[in-house]
């Protein structure tokens, strides 16, 4: 998530969402032509209409409808109707046909609008069809049962009811609203093009499936990999191919990512992490930003406007076939990565939506049900937990259920093996049930609790964690908020959820600097941080350990800015974290002496090999392996260029240097037995060290950890990091008949770093220690970690 969202919780805050209203926030009406041919043209805002409130009441059917029901309804010229079935909702093709169903509980009318792709081009609406509540409605469900032509053919819906912000109810009945069940959102076809008069915000409508719609998974099957044996990688899926360097046929896209999943495979990852791939509008953000030059976008896309839909502009296909080939195409991208043993899994925006707040747009949740879909105060502000200007409503039994159908979906439909839940703890907060006289929610706990208190049983995480699909893919969260719910340790999990360790990245940072009273708390991290998980039932597994992450520096610049430089954000660095825990090392910036680059060298091997040496799961941020750099920008969210472009170029400059000693430490990690334990270790397999064997160090001014590891594949290990700015003489544990070896030494020029088995005049250079090692002595420089194995000692059998 990014930092320049996290504003402090208020009721009515109101984020920089919309920075051309004029354009933006234009809304879409109707003007009746005819009884099958409506035109659509621009309106008003949201805002600015008169509240009103309809007389008629809401009336529902007592009994299921089911789609088998032979009586037909008026015909249109196109199709013909019946009543239709409440059950599955969205849009389903059966028997012959296709199957309308939506809940909206508080709308009094509902219209379907059918519009070819070629209507929908020139703002016509092709059919409506008038819902009749006595017929096409069960309880508080919408529906309806076409047979006829469906090719090119989308739809949306037209909702009438109370339009009263202050009671939560934005209802529009000259709005097109998208279904929240959508399965590809058609709009603009191209990434970054405007729309009809420059519209940031144009209408939007939804795939009409087809039973012909197939895909070749070629056999394709979950990997079900063992989460303790994943090296997840975080990437963008456009930020990923869209350098030049590239030289992808479909750069920026699925397929662009597809042509380059040989480097995952190379770097040794078997779990990709996709930042947000659910339809987005990239320029929700859009304006000029004259520090760059340049138009700001929502680059990232932690902001949500389907949650079924791809992202159909990171498709090279576009809105081609009404967007079945963007479906297609991001199949393809994760039947392709199984085929290289990699896992897909995709980070997901429950938390808050693109509505915003009350100044936002309305073109899907707001327009069905506002007060269902968002967490609402008595008087129709919005919750803003997220920072974002809403908070979803996760745990109404409506959201909820919303929320399971969508995640089995990309499961059992496309194939991919996990989630990562952006802003996690806000699926935990109780939901808002718009009681007018207080705030205060009933709870299944007992008792009375205001809304948004957090819950020890969430019942949308007890929906995810109990559900036969779901409780066999990776389930990470984010275990915190904006409005200030802190649960790294906490989060409830059922034995299966992971989390970012958040407490891992900042623990690491400050030892690895060299910042003193870390000991002790780098070694929990170094163990799977026991201290968060064990007593709570939890394994090494569920923690995500990471340094950099696509919020805050690259490791690269890490070692490069004691302070943020996010001038290019046009916000004039008031915008993103203030505390990196970071160190220059000695100067600020890029320019520096050589002595000081070598130094961020050592300092980039330093923390890529406490990640893989350390119990739990590995994350990597995309770029890291070469050393990305966007000039000390933490914040970057909204840059659409080299910023957040992967350097094809710079990776293959640093293949031989720091992209070797990464690909060695992830093949190293993958190779052993013991750093990947489905236990936390104990003193019959690890063993800490100080300067002297067997006498650890964990003083407040204690920079030095060491520790030796039994693995049953390698043998035993020596493990050390000296984060003072002195060297250290370090005296090595005595094995009779034995002797220590030097496999890594971050302090080493490359590719004596790492000596694999490939470095020129190896045994030379190895030879060289002989006299150090066997006095079971290694000096040690300052900011430089060693990995030593243990071989048997052919000199001492002679």
């Amino acid at each position: 998530m990014a930092f320049a969202h996290c504003t402090p919780f208020s009721l009515s805050s109101s984020p920089k969402l919309f920075n051309n209203p004029q354009k933006i926030l234009r809304s879409l009406n109707v003007n009746h032509i005819s009884p099958h041919s409506t035109s659509i043209s621009t309106g008003s805002l949201p805002n600015s209409r008169t509240p009103r409130l309809l007389m008629a009441n809401e009336r529902e059917t007592s009994a299921e409808i089911e789609t088998s029901v032979i009586e037909k309804q008026p015909q249109t010229t196109r199709f013909e109707i019946f009543p239709g079935n409440s059950t599955p909702l969205g849009a389903v093709a059966r028997d012959g046909g296709v199957n309308f169903a939506i809940f909206s509980e508080n709308s009094v009318s509902a219209t379907l609008c059918l519009i070819t792709l070629s209507d929908f081009q020139q703002n016509i609406i092709t059919e409506q069809i008038s819902l009749d509540p006595l017929i096409n409605k069960t309880r508080d469900t919408w529906h309806v049962f076409l047979k006829g032509n469906f090719d090119d053919m989308l739809y949306g819906y037209k909702f009438d009811g109370p339009y009263m912000p202050e009671k939560g109810h934005y209802y529009d009945s000259s709005r097109i609203i998208l279904d929240p069940y959508a399965k590809a959102v058609i709009s603009r076809g191209n990434y970054g093009e405007l729309g009809p008069e420059g519209n940031c915000w144009p209408q939007m409508a939804g795939m009409i499936p087809s039973p012909n719609d197939e895909f070749d998974w070629q056999e394709d099957r979950h990997l079900e990999h063992p989460q303790r044996e994943l090296i997840i990688y975080e990437t963008h899926v456009r930020g990923f191919t869209m350098h030049e360097s590239s030289r992808t046929e479909c750069p920026g896209t699925y397929l662009g990512m597809i042509e380059k999943l040989d480097h995952l495979k190379e770097l040794g990852i078997n779990c990709l992490e996709l930042m947000p791939c659910h339809e987005f509008n990239e320029l929700e953000y859009y304006s000029y930003n004259s520090a760059v030059g340049d138009y700001k976008m929502n680059f990232w896309g932690y902001s949500t406007i389907n949650y079924f839909s791809p992202m159909i502009r990171y498709a090279s296909s576009g809105i081609r076939n009404c967007g079945r080939e963007a479906i297609n195409e991001f199949k393809l991208l994760v039947r392709e990565a199984h085929k290289r043993d990699i896992e897909v899994i995709m980070d997901v925006v429950f938390n808050h939506t693109a509505e915003g707040n009350e100044k936002g747009p309305i073109f899907s949740f707001r327009g069905t049900d506002n007060r269902v879909f968002y967490m609402l105060a008595p008087q129709g502000q919005f919750y803003n937990y997220s920072g974002c200007g809403n908070t979803f409503n996760c745990n109404h039994d409506v959201v909820s259920q919303f929320i399971v159908d969508s995640l089995k979906y990309w499961v059992t439909e496309m194939h991919v093996d996990g989630f990562r839940f952006d802003l996690a703890s806000i699926l935990t907060r109780s939901n808002s049930l718009w009681n007018a006289e207080n705030v205060y929610v009933s709870t299944a706990e007992g008792g009375m609790l205001t809304t948004g208190t957090p819950l020890g049983v969430p019942p949308v995480l007890e929906m995810i964690s109990n559900d036969p699909v779901l409780r066999r893919v990776k389930l990470i969260a984010e275990a915190w908020d904006c409005g200030g719910l802190y649960q790294v340790g906490v989060f409830p999990h059922w034995g299966i959820w992971s989390e970012w360790n958040g407490k891992y990245r900042d623990m690491v940072r400050l030892f690895i600097k060299g910042t003193d009273g870390f000991a002790g708390a780098f070694a929990e991290c170094l163990c799977g941080s026991p201290n968060l998980y064990k007593d709570g039932g939890r394994r090494p597994w569920h923690s995500i350990n990471f340094v950099c992450a696509h919020d805050g520096f690259t490791l690269a610049d890490l070692v490069t800015y004691n302070d943020k430089n996010n001038l290019a954000n046009g916000e004039n660095n008031e915008d993103g974290e203030n505390h990196n825990n970071s160190w220059n090392c000695g100067q600020e910036g890029e320019p520096a002496s050589i002595s000081v680059k070598k130094l961020r060298k050592r300092q980039m091997r330093n923390f890529f090999l406490t990640l893989m040496v350390s119990q739990g799961v590995p994350m990597i941020y995309m770029g890291d392996e070469y050393g990305h750099t966007k000039g000390g920008n933490n914040n970057s969210y909204c840059h659409d260029n080299d910023i957040n472009y992967f350097r094809w170029d710079k990776k293959e400059a640093a293949s031989s240097d720091f992209f070797r000693f990464c690909h060695l430490m992830t093949k190293f990690r993958s190779e052993c037995e013991s750093l990947g334990l489905n236990e936390f270790p104990t003193s019959e397999r690890l063993q800490w060290h100080g300067h002297l064997p067997d006498r650890p160090d964990w003083s407040e001014t204690s920079r030095f950890v060491a520790f030796t590891l039994k693995d049953l594949v390698k043998g035993e290990m020596y493990v050390a990091f000296n984060t003072s700015h002195l060297p250290a003489n370090v005296t090595l544990p005595d094995r009779p008949g034995y002797q220590w070896e030097p496999l890594v030494d971050t302090s080493k020029p490359t590719p004596f770093d790492f000596f694999s088995d490939d470095v020129p005049q190896r045994e030379r250079a190895i030879q060289q220690y002989r006299h150090f090692l066997e006095a079971n002595f290694y000096p040690m420089l300052s900011y430089s970690s060693i990995i030593l194995l243990l071989k048997p000692d052919v000199d001492a059998d002679a």
